[in-house]
């Protein structure tokens, strides 16, 4: 996206930078280019380059419309040639994805060498309307998915199965892969807020909790329902009705000019007053977006990020009870006009199933 290259340049000229070198997944995404290893990028200041090597080089002709294309067997070398035959003197680089030699031999080079990260994140923070657009189609894919492998869960069935069906029907929807490692897990192990899913069999009557997301055009959803096989406990009724409550509370709570810890602090009050407190052990949301565990904003109680139009964050509050099992509700959440807009359509009542049984 030509755009995204301005706003890379607009950071350059902030940190006095001549040219920034981008490695992560996340920064080519974000660039709407090449994402293999071999493919790496030079952005200055009046020019872009795709360093890559042959294994890329035809696709890359075919995709690439934003940046000039170098073949080369050594990109850091490649790098230092340009920075010189340009007289750039000072260069940017993603701190995590810098290791020590590679610095060393960059400041050998001549070169000065400014560490980036959180900035690069917060460069990204409010989505434009391209970005918006491709995250609520990958929402909307969600939400077929989920109903389409609801049908399909009965008792007896394993959380694997149920697992394998939401990558079915991810691909199906055009997806390129899953978000992230799927979370599905039932009874007790609800309890666990990231529980990945195990030949355990579903029974009658306990919660199952479902968290999965797609990337769709580089752009990532992330929504978390419940389900239940007949009628849950009425301790887990009550885990439910206060989950939902702090929930759909702290979403209406999002706008423009709060902070991360104040939203936080609706849904947890919430839970602390029903006498959970002890048991909601993570904050309340991460930015959607491309997604690589660093999106922002973040919702939690040190969080003093003050929330925009255009942000996209995820609203997620939980209760994890070890040896009963927990509920967790999420929405991707947009600030629009000023106020946190669910971006999900699939209804978060208390869902129960039919008890039928699971025939192999």
């Amino acid at each position: 996206m030509a755009k995204h290259i301005e706003n890379i340049r607009k950071e350059l000229g902030r940190h006095r930078a001549d040219a920034i070198y981008l490695k992560s997944k996340t920064m080519k995404k974000y660039l709407d280019t090449m994402t293999g290893s071999g493919c790496q990028i030079l952005i200055a200041k009046e020019k872009g380059y795709l360093l890559l090597d042959g294994r890329y080089v035809e696709e890359a002709r075919q995709k690439e419309r934003d940046l000039e294309i170098i073949l080369t067997e050594n990109i850091k070398e490649e790098i230092s040639r340009i920075m010189k035959e340009n007289d750039w003197h000072c260069l940017a680089v993603e701190n995590s994805e810098t290791s020590v030699s590679a610095y060393k031999d960059f400041k050998e080079k001549g070169l000065d060498v400014i560490l980036l990260d959180e900035e690069l994140g917060q460069m990204r923070i409010v989505k434009d309307e391209e970005e918006i657009r491709r995250i609520q189609e990958a929402v909307d894919r969600t939400d077929w998915i989920f109903e389409q492998v609801k049908a399909k869960i009965k008792a007896g069935m394993t959380e694997n199965e149920v697992s394998a069906w939401l990558q079915y029907y991810a691909i199906a929807s055009g997806a390129q892969q899953m978000a992230f490692d799927t979370i599905v897990s039932s009874g007790e192990r609800t309890a666990l807020p990231h529980g990945r899913p195990t030949n355990r069999k579903i029974r009658p009557h306990e919660p199952i909790l479902i968290d999965f997301g797609i990337q769709y055009n580089n752009y990532q959803s992330d929504m978390t329902r419940m389900l239940f096989i007949g009628e849950p406990s009425s301790e887990m009724k009550k885990i439910y009705h206060t989950v939902l409550v702090a929930q759909t509370t702290a979403l209406a709570a999002i706008e423009e000019g709060k902070t991360g810890q104040e939203i936080d602090a609706v849904a947890r009050k919430i839970i602390t007053d029903a006498g959970y407190g002890a048991y909601f052990g993570h904050g309340l949301g991460h930015g959607i977006g491309i997604g690589d565990g660093s999106e922002l904003p973040r919702l939690n109680p040190k969080s003093d990020t003050v929330l925009k139009e255009g942000m996209l964050m995820s609203c997620e509050p939980g209760i994890y009870v070890p040896g009963v099992g927990g509920v967790r509700i999420e929405d991707d959440v947009l600030i629009r006009d000023g106020k946190g807009v669910a971006l999900n359509r699939t209804p978060k009542e208390m869902c129960i199933l039919q008890e039928e049984t699971h025939e192999l």
